[in-house]
């Protein structure tokens, strides 16, 4: 089938050749080419096609193939992936194999046999982020992506910087120390949950903007609500500014698909152990060629690599074996489809929320369905009900692992199912939060 030779050609484009595992992985090379079809969404980079026929969203079928892949504790319901998600099963196996052969002769086997080959996962992952493999560089996670861009642009006293105050609280602390050592104004952006349109968020940054602005950073994603931020149309005006427009990525990369070019970025940092589906303690970091010079790296490097993406991988001694198991996590993303992820994850979201919204009139999704603003996080607001005690409630009394969100301006909980979660889990969490506003949680 044209799916089975698409998969086996994507694991073909990479030199780390998963271990296949029969049982997880069998049916999986059998799978359906998804068909998409459907009407465009507001901007070319939130919009995803719905995909039809065999392999669609509620093709449940298709999907018990693709759970099969992942060695999960079916005893519990994790629908908090968006903070980390398991790795399908043959991933983790190739990076164990090569922890124990890094782990044989490490300065051999590690170092000059293992640590070469991210090449190989440079050249993949700028396939498919649509950039040249020397604007990727290869980190351990989002927070270390963002830092360096954060950390390592020259800014002087009273310079300012807009984030918003849904920005990923860890990028906000970093600015603030920027701000306490060096001077720099950090001003915070509202914005309203569920966003109007995207005009009204632009139209939020363009209002802090003043002349002494030289950095926006934006998520792409909020990890907080699920809000897909309107990035390339805000880096299209900065840039008529002069002003440094810095993409967290986090929750985005093989979330929902887009390239970099359809965002015309310039900086992008993201996590792979969210979405991607890659081990724990992976990213990258995506800067352009003609802004390598001007962005230090977190690590000293020496000046003859002021032109080297590889500056920003001077990290000192770490695995070789987390890093190159990510080609085999995208080649397993490849073959599910990104088109078809999405509207899988989309589905999983409005089965829950949309049962709630019907059931009770004491919910609030501040999560935007219907849209191309959103994908698979949901945010669900009670009236009456707090997270801080329901989520508790639900991981306590009925093993449900989901997160809470306390903000000063809204508060929730936020779901985050994945491609392993199934139907009869996120329907067990939707039976069971109606039990709490029938009953209560004490």
């Amino acid at each position: 089938m044209s799916s089975r030779r698409a998969f086996m050609s994507a694991l073909a484009g990479t030199a780390l050749l998963p271990a296949l595992r029969p049982d997880a992985l069998r049916r999986v090379l059998a799978l359906p080419a998804p068909e998409a079809g459907g009407i465009a969404g507001p901007s070319p980079l939130s919009a995803f096609p719905p995909v039809v026929g065999a392999g669609g969203p509620d093709d449940e079928d298709f999907w018990a193939e693709i759970q099969r892949a992942f060695d999960c504790d079916r005893t519990m319901v994790n629908l908090n992936n968006g903070g980390c998600s398991p790795t399908p099963s043959h991933v983790l196996e190739q990076m164990i194999r090569d922890l124990r052969f890094s782990n044989e002769l490490p300065v051999i086997h590690m170092w000059q046999t293992l640590e070469p080959r991210i090449e190989s996962v440079r050249r993949e992952l700028a396939r498919s982020f649509g950039c040249d493999p020397e604007e990727m560089a290869i980190t351990r996670n989002a927070s270390e992506a963002n830092e360096t861009m954060i950390f390592g642009l020259d800014l002087r006293r009273g310079d300012e910087v807009i984030v918003t105050n849904q920005n990923y609280p860890r990028m906000l602390t970093s600015w603030d120390q920027r701000g306490r050592r060096e001077g720099i104004v950090l001003k915070q952006v509202s914005i309203k949950l569920p966003p109007p349109s995207p005009e009204y968020v632009l139209d939020q940054f363009k209002a802090a903007v003043t002349p002494r602005t030289r950095v926006i950073e934006v998520t792409h994603i909020t990890n907080l609500s699920g809000q897909i931020m309107p990035v390339r149309e805000l880096v299209r005006w900065a840039r008529t500014k002069g002003i440094e427009v810095f993409v967290d990525g986090a929750h985005a990369y093989a979330h929902f698909p887009f390239t970099r070019d359809e965002l015309e970025c310039d900086y992008y940092g993201t996590s792979l152990h969210k979405w991607l589906l890659a081990p724990i303690g992976t990213g990258f970091l995506y800067v352009r060629k003609n802004r390598q010079k001007q962005l230090w790296p977190l690590m000293a490097a020496p000046a003859s690599m002021d032109d080297n993406i590889r500056k920003y991988e001077e990290i000192g001694t770490h695995p070789a074996a987390n890093h190159n198991a990510i080609s085999v996590a995208l080649a397993f993303h490849n073959a599910i489809g990104g088109e078809r992820k999405v509207a899988r994850l989309r589905y999983l979201r409005d089965r829950w929320a949309r049962r709630l919204q019907q059931e009770s009139d004491r919910v609030r999704i501040l999560t935007p369905l219907d849209s191309a603003w959103g994908a698979g996080i949901g945010l669900l607001h009670i009236d009456g009900l707090t997270p801080d005690k329901l989520v508790p409630w639900l991981f306590d009394k009925h093993r449900i692992v989901s997160t809470v969100i306390m903000h000063p301006e809204f508060d929730g909980v936020r779901v985050t199912p994945n491609v392993y979660t199934t139907t009869q889990e996120v329907d067990l969490f939707a039976e069971k939060v109606l039990e709490a506003i029938r009953r209560g949680v004490t």
